[in-house]
């Protein structure tokens, strides 16, 4: 009985160990998951077995196991794109295109208005940097932080897709964008497999990011992208920086309307490395980082947060008077 009984929940529940198997890191494990699990759940699906239990995880209020965030709703129509002025016929001219203006010198009655996206460590810079924004009444924010996500794995969390709906519902002249500490993993690009490190995974990963930079580009917003801070790991503190380097190199081809910001100088020791505590110029110690070596305190936060505003001030010209 006990047999039958794990069965039929084995079958009833397939669909959503499949979506648990799609969400699991690249590799040999999620294979071999992915082909057993694979018969059962299409025959639940077939059989109508997988409404059933679809219709108790609603009433319950269950989320899916492996079914990632869900996006946020389109409260409004997508941004039209830049304007684009023709070259006028001649030989050797090329087509220009207009984009919006950036509100340099924002007030309260037209405010700077900045979209904050990233992971968790994102949210660790996007709390303080929101809350610290919102105090000179001269910009409008917003946060769209997702914990476990990033842009290695978009069959779990669709980033571009999200960015799509908050460029449409913000509308924002800034995007500051702080994501990657989940991305050092196994990435699928079209048929293809690739294991992070690998010169396939790199010119991936390279692809999205610059994907994700004109993204937000054509809908007539600058980006400030944040790189992620020191490890306290060293094998993950390597992944990152290989990460960093990465965007780096996008950011820098699409200048000036894009910029990268190190946060190694507001995190990071005096050489740079990881550190959890930081000596401020006044003597006080600070503690920047949490105990498991990745995230970003309060505090530290809050030291990066002024070096976001420093940049926005010296990389777009943006100057946010109280």
């Amino acid at each position: 009985m006990g047999a039958i009984c794990f069965g039929l929940w084995f079958i009833l529940d397939a669909p959503s160990l499949q979506r648990a198997a799609q969400a699991s890191p690249i590799g040999m494990r999620r294979t071999v998951s992915m082909d057993f699990v694979g018969p059962f759940a299409a025959l639940s699906r077939t059989v109508g077995l997988s409404n059933a239990v679809g219709w108790t995880d609603a009433a319950i209020g269950r989320t899916s196991p492996g079914a990632g965030p869900s996006l946020s709703k389109l409260e409004h129509a997508p941004v039209p794109p830049p304007t684009t002025v023709p070259a006028g016929g001649t030989a050797g001219t090329t087509t220009t295109t207009t984009f919006p203006v950036l509100n340099t010198n924002p007030t309260p009655a037209n405010p700077l208005k900045v979209l904050v996206v990233g992971d968790s460590v994102g949210i660790d810079l996007g709390e303080p940097l929101v809350s610290t924004l919102g105090t000179t009444g001269n910009v409008a924010t917003y946060l769209d932080g997702r914990v476990d996500t990033g842009l290695t794995r978009p069959d779990y969390f669709n980033w571009p897709a999200e960015l799509g709906i908050d460029l449409a519902n913000q509308q924002p002249q800034l995007v500051v964008v702080m994501m990657g500490a989940n991305d050092p993993q196994g990435l699928v690009d079209g048929s293809t497999t690739y294991q992070f490190g690998s010169p396939g995974w790199n010119d991936a990963y390279s692809r999205r990011v610059g994907a994700f930079l004109d993204q937000a580009h054509a809908a007539g917003a600058r980006v400030l992208w944040v790189g992620q801070p020191p490890m306290a790991d060293p094998v993950l503190d390597q992944k990152v920086q290989v990460l960093n380097s990465l965007v780096q190199a996008q950011v820098a081809q699409r200048k000036p309307y894009a910029s990268y910001l190190s946060s190694a100088p507001s995190l990071g020791n005096a050489q740079g490395r990881y550190t959890a505590f930081i000596t401020d110029a006044g003597g006080a110690v600070i503690t920047v980082r949490t105990p498991d070596g990745i995230h970003v305190t309060r505090g530290g936060g809050q030291r990066l947060t002024t070096a976001v505003i420093g940049a926005m001030g010296s990389d777009f010209g943006i100057h946010l008077n109280p």
